[in-house]
C-alpha cells in the first residue's frame, strides 16, 4: 500500500517566526540582542503581552 507524500509548505515556519517562545533560552537571547534589552525583560514582556513577536517588540520599545 502506497503512502501519500506530504508536501512541505512555509506556513508552519512563518507561524513559528511570528512567536517568541519564552521558555526557550535561545529565542529569549535572540530577542534580547535584537531589541537591546535584557533576557529577563524579554521574558517579562512575553508574560505580560503574550508570545506574539510584534506585541513583545512593541512592549520592549523597538
Amino acid at each position: 500500500m502506497a503512502v501519500a507524500k506530504k508536501t512541505k509548505t512555509a506556513r508552519g515556519r512563518k507561524q513559528d517566526r511570528a512567536k517568541v517562545a519564552g521558555g526557550q533560552r535561545y529565542e529569549v537571547q535572540y530577542e534580547a540582542k535584537k531589541t537591546g534589552k535584557s533576557a529577563p525583560a524579554v521574558k517579562k514582556a512575553v508574560k505580560k503581552v503574550g508570545n506574539a513577536r510584534k506585541r513583545v517588540e512593541k512592549r520592549l520599545g523597538r
